[in-house]
């Protein structure tokens, strides 16, 4: 990069060259070319301002403010798993781009798939090394739960359990009854059989987010730091929704 240092043009070779000869081929230091003097945190500044543009119309349980909370959680455990910052941040920002299309059809569009489409050309524009941008979009294309594509790279598996870990806990809690309202469901139904409830129906309540997705989250993480955050977070929602149906029933 022509307007940095002569230190840190050093530095990131010599990080090129070591994480070269590692075993997992990982950057862990800047490994964006110098094409148009592009810095680093200008290219990740880009990437967050075209995210950003993807949530206009978002519904409220998967907004930007989701996609920063997932990319300060990215920011905690990514260094804890050597991953690739530059990677992770970018992936962190465009992880749910996709979610409008999915919420439009009702569930029919993979936003996941969705959102690695959508990111491509800005991905592929900007002055990545070619193998943090195929990372970049497999991390966006694999952190979905419901789906067949499984995190491969350091950075993938950080940014699921980053992702996830928004889902439990007490944000989980809330986002899961925020996410029933916007599909009109009901508060509960004692009577559904949760597991043959229908998704985006009156029947897709908070309790049944719990049962058939976020009461399993925490046997699903992939990073030891995830595991260590998922514990506690899960530990106070199954609190929660025990009491929940104890209030509901008129137990207590």
């Amino acid at each position: 990069m022509q307007d940095e240092s002569h230190l840190v043009y050093q530095t990131g070779m010599l990080s090129e060259k070591k994480a070269l000869n590692s075993q997992g081929d990982h950057q862990k230091k800047s490994d964006i070319r110098s094409a148009g003097g592009m810095s680093a945190a200008q290219a990740l500044a880009q990437v967050k301002a075209f995210a950003r543009s993807c949530f206009d119309k978002a519904s409220g349980s998967h907004d930007w403010d989701h996609t920063l909370r997932v990319f300060r959680l990215c920011e905690i455990l990514g260094p804890a798993e050597n991953a690739d910052m530059e990677v992770l941040g970018a992936a962190a920002y465009l992880h749910d781009i996709g979610r409008a299309s999915q919420d439009a059809s009702n569930g029919a569009i993979c936003h996941a798939e969705k959102g690695a489409q959508m990111a491509a050309p800005l991905v592929e524009a900007l002055p990545y090394a070619k193998k943090q941008q195929q990372n970049m979009l497999h991390c966006i294309r694999s952190h979905r739960f419901r789906n067949n594509c499984k995190p491969a790279s350091t950075e993938a598996r950080v940014l699921f359990d980053a992702d996830k870990l928004d889902a439990i806990g007490a944000v989980g809690v809330a986002r899961a009854f925020l996410f029933a309202g916007e599909v009109g469901a009901r508060l509960h139904n004692p009577d559904a059989d949760v597991e043959s409830t229908r998704p985006y129906s009156i029947d897709d309540t908070g309790y049944r987010e719990f049962k058939v997705k976020l009461c399993k989250i925490k046997d699903r993480m992939l990073t030891a730091e995830g595991r260590r955050w998922a514990c506690e977070r899960h530990a106070y929602m199954d609190d929660f929704f025990n009491r929940f149906l104890d209030e509901y029933a008129g137990k207590k």
